[in-house]
């Protein structure tokens, strides 16, 4: 076994002898004689004889009395950051030692976590062309651990397929192990973007029923923190899902409701800060597939009708309903693809601006402005933020009386900071005019905001 990484395989037992390939941690080859202070060996993954130097490579013995020294290292490697190649490697060498009935979830945790972190890794680092982590995918790739990587927002994101760790919840292991299974199968940013809505909805229901197998009873409090942030997020992208197919969003929306509010805030460690908070941006999108809303009384009503395409809804603003209960005349609509929450609808006091939350992500919502003016209604459209759509919602927070202003709300994530603010926005021009961190911090928005959305919002928690 190499235990290095740049070792060079030399054609003759010199260290000035010509270089035939380098070889990385974790890279096993084959012994075949010794030559001074040199192994002759062959690299069967690059098909190539040479010779090593000997202090760098380990000798291992793959029979099953080794199998508990080789579990020794994989132990001791587990907390060694930065040899995640070489931990697969003596994984591997112990999974290939040990007697079959004496292999149990340890040795796949292990695996499972040393992956994940070199996935980890390799996705944050600075340079994308790091030469020594892109050995390492490599090495690890020899061991059939199979790591894939997706693009989002402009950078790629690689992740473990969790095969390890599907086999630890398949056998007896303990809470740490389970729950660390469970996580690491359902990240968010490791959803594959281009499952079709089918794909998503059963992905989505398996990444709950992965959850659902943890005990969290005996789990220390940070930890079913971590749970309980991964359940309200994963219940928050199954509501979406089901707003998408027409199905009941209720429940789930609820459960992710429940879980976020379970999290104690006091147990939440540094480390976690972040993805608290992006679980409650998830949860904070999906609010609406919880609220049934209060049926409109008067003024312009919105309708929704299926558009000319699979999946299209378009929303059509009408007048104000007949003596007979029907809509009155069409005064503009809009076609999309995205998840429509008719109940979120909210009419200015003059009953010339209308207010409509819109979904079109898993995790990114939308307020649309309906505006009538001597032209006749127009729609615009407010993202939670102006770059690349990924995580965030904006919504409706109250109408400023007297004036052609609105209170909005909005969380998102910008330079790699969550950010919530609380705005007081022109309905000429769209443009915030004032925004604070923090309602008490801005006066006109704290004496305005609306009733019910003070309420219902999860921006204040």
């Amino acid at each position: 076994m190499v235990v290095e990484d740049r070792v060079a395989l030399r054609a003759e037992p010199r260290d000035s002898a010509r270089q035939h390939a380098l070889l990385w941690q974790g890279d096993s080859v084959e012994i075949r004689g010794r030559r001074f202070d040199f192994l002759q060996v062959y690299d069967y993954r690059r098909e190539r004889g040479g010779y090593v130097r000997a202090d760098q490579l380990r000798l291992l013995n793959l029979q099953p009395e080794a199998a508990a020294d080789l579990m020794a290292v994989v132990r001791f490697l587990e907390f060694s950051p930065g040899n995640e190649a070489l931990g697969v490697a003596y994984a591997a060498a112990f999974l290939r030692a040990a007697p079959a009935k004496s292999i149990g979830a340890e040795a796949f945790s292990a695996l499972g976590r040393f992956a994940d972190r070199l996935a980890y890794r390799v996705s944050n680092a600075r340079r994308s062309n790091d030469e020594t982590l892109s050995a390492h995918l490599e090495v690890v790739a020899h061991y059939g651990v199979r790591i894939r990587s997706f693009e989002r927002a402009g950078r790629m994101q690689l992740c473990y397929d969790g095969d390890a760790f599907r086999r630890v919840l398949a056998l007896p292991a303990s809470a740490e192990q389970q729950v660390d299974a469970a996580l690491s199968l359902t990240r968010p940013e490791c959803v594959d973007p281009d499952l079709t809505p089918l794909e998503r909805h059963l992905h989505d229901d398996w990444r709950t029923q992965v959850l659902a197998r943890v005990d969290e009873t005996e789990l220390p409090e940070h930890i079913r923190n971590r749970l309980r942030m991964r359940k309200a997020a994963v219940w928050a992208s199954v509501a979406f899902q089901r707003s998408r197919r027409g199905e009941p969003t209720e429940e789930a929306a609820e459960l992710a409701r429940q879980s976020l509010v379970a999290v104690d805030l006091r147990a939440l460690s540094e480390r976690d800060r972040d993805e608290y908070e992006e679980a409650a941006v998830r949860v904070g999108a999906s609010r609406w597939a919880a609220d049934l809303g209060l049926p409109q009384k008067g003024g312009p009503q919105i309708v929704l009708q299926a558009g000319n395409e699979p999946g299209q809804t378009c929303v059509r603003l009408h007048g104000p309903a007949a003596s007979d209960g029907k809509p009155g005349n069409l005064l503009t609509q809009r076609c999309t693809f995205a998840t429509v929450w008719p109940q979120s609808a909210r009419l200015s006091p003059a009953n010339d601006i209308l207010a409509l939350a819109v979904q079109p992500l898993d995790g990114w919502r939308e307020l649309w402005l309906f505006q009538e003016s001597k032209d006749g209604w127009q729609i615009d459209v407010l993202p939670p933020e102006a770059d690349t759509p990924d995580l965030g919602y904006i919504e409706f927070a109250g109408w400023v009386p007297r004036s052609r202003k609105i209170l909005t709300a909005r969380e998102f994530k910008q330079q790699g900071r969550w950010m919530k603010q609380y705005e007081l926005r022109s309905l000429d021009s769209l443009q915030v005019e004032k925004h604070a961190d923090d309602p008490s911090h801005l006066s006109i928005f704290y004496r305005n905001q609306d009733v019910a959305w003070k309420k219902q919002s999860l921006a204040l928690r």
